[in-house]
């Protein structure tokens, strides 16, 4: 039985009613946004996905342990110690758009197994769009497989990355503008989207910085069963590092090099 099998249905049961919650709210005067001690906000929406997918996975039957954004429930330092299968869920990723009524902004849901992510959706119901990946069985957008770009150097790639403010040190600002410098064409966006952007061969790479592991569950799977890769800055394949840099795997090589050598 391949893990679509076995996760599918309930990642898009969560899914289904986490579009539905969110978008009850969006753009809606019942929002209401508070912050967490770290500053970053929540709101009302975040708790409520996060409250639903927590009881669905218990309804499910599945042996399943649950570490979100709003909840916690577990390491967020390295996989599972308890050796058992976990959700990971960011309840809505991009909470800051979400709160200023931007559509960027998606529910992340993966499923860690051995220390392996081998089942991904994020669901983005403000784009009308969402995306899905299982181990060894491809990467989608709405039911199309996906593929990264066949784009072979940085100098004609399209680079997305969370930006250069003063959340970063200036040493890794000038990593990441170095980055940008190299490339064709570059944006600060971050979030969810700039990596599914990867997958789908619309831009060549997507950075992430400074990320927890539910900011990341989802994402890499994504990209590599798209043909890409994900690794942090050393090359490794970890959610729980704060980085993720997604490429269309022609030049990541060279992505790597520019981020390990600027100063």
């Amino acid at each position: 039985m391949g893990y679509a099998e076995v996760y599918g249905g309930l990642l898009q049961e969560i899914a289904e009613e986490a579009d539905a919650i969110a978008m009850r709210y969006f753009r809606g005067d019942e929002l209401r946004v508070d912050r967490k001690g770290d500053g970053t906000a929540v709101t009302q929406a975040d708790r409520a996905v996060e409250e639903m997918a927590r009881a669905k996975v218990a309804a499910s039957g599945l042996p399943l342990d649950v570490l979100g954004e709003e909840m916690g429930g577990g390491d967020t330092k390295s996989a599972s110690a308890s050796g058992q299968a976990r959700m990971i869920i960011d309840p809505i990723d991009g909470t800051e758009e979400f709160s200023r009524g931007i559509p960027t902004f998606g529910t992340l849901m993966g499923i860690e197994s051995n220390g392996e992510i081998v089942a991904a959706m994020v669901s983005a119901p403000g784009l009308h769009s969402r995306w899905w990946a299982y181990r060894g069985e491809g990467s989608y957008r709405d039911g199309k497989r996906l593929h990264v770009s066949n784009v072979n150097s940085l100098g004609k790639a399209m680079v997305f990355t969370t930006g250069t403010g003063p959340s970063k040190n200036a040493h890794d600002q000038a990593k990441i503008r170095a980055l940008l410098d190299a490339a064709r064409n570059s944006r600060s966006f971050g979030g969810f989207w700039q990596h599914m952007l990867v997958a789908e061969g619309a831009i060549e790479v997507a950075l992430d910085w400074t990320s927890k592991p539910w900011d990341l569950a989802p994402l890499g799977i994504m990209v590599e069963e798209a043909g890409g890769r994900s690794t942090n800055v050393r090359g490794e394949r970890t959610i729980y590092t704060g980085q993720l840099i997604s490429t269309n795997g022609e030049i990541h090589d060279e992505v790597l090099a520019i981020l390990q050598r600027s100063k």
